[in-house]
């Protein structure tokens, strides 16, 4: 049996607060994309709050670190809506029905990169804007890449860009690199393996 402890559970921790009740819960708005829901809350001191929120998909999200090599990184340049422009980040999608992480992963960077992986392994889970959005990111390593395309969704080919993993400082200087979560993952990605190599300690 192991003395190593599980995660971190903040509901057994007997200083947090008791979790809000839901009073009533309805939908906003709704779009091909989005659903705006709104809960009606009632907190443990009895204050009465309405918070809105955007509600993710059930069937999760991936993204990827791909690494060609042990030191370097694929990116993909992608049009963003929201910021009108195109951005540098990692390979993302959702996860599809029937589908587990690792599979979704996979099959993403396939359609974006045209690489598959022989090693694919979760790293973290990472949240957005937890106050107003229930979605989460599963942020997969993947490794021993070999050349493999399928089509995607995409409305033009995305431009794959490689780029070393010990430059992320020159990254997070550029104007087009900014999404939180990948820059996250790649700090997380960089350090695990940073962790991997060093040797081991002698007693």
């Amino acid at each position: 049996m192991s003395d190593s402890p599980g995660p971190y559970s903040p509901r057994a921790d007997k200083s947090w607060p008791e979790k809000p009740s839901v009073l009533a819960r309805h939908s906003v708005a709704r779009s091909r994309l989005f659903h705006v829901e709104a809960l009606e809350l009632r907190f443990s001191n009895g204050e009465e709050r309405t918070f809105e929120r955007l509600t993710g998909s059930d069937q999760g999200a991936v993204m990827i670190v791909a690494m060609p090599d042990p030191e370097h990184v694929l990116l993909i340049r992608e049009y963003a809506a929201g910021f009108e422009d195109y951005v540098l980040t990692l390979p993302k999608g959702l996860v599809d029905p029937g589908e587990d992480i690792v599979s979704a992963a996979n099959r993403e960077l396939m359609e974006e990169c045209g690489f598959g992986a022989h090693r694919i392994e979760p790293l973290v889970e990472l949240s957005l804007a937890p106050n107003y959005m229930r979605h989460r990111m599963q942020v997969l390593l993947a490794t021993d890449l070999y050349p493999r395309r399928l089509p995607g969704d995409e409305p033009e080919p995305l431009i794959v860009e490689t780029h070393a993993l010990d430059e992320l400082p020159a990254l997070l200087a550029r104007e087009d690199f900014h999404e939180a979560r990948a820059i996250a993952a790649l700090f997380i990605a960089r350090e695990r393996l940073r962790n991997e190599a060093e040797p081991p300690t002698l007693w």
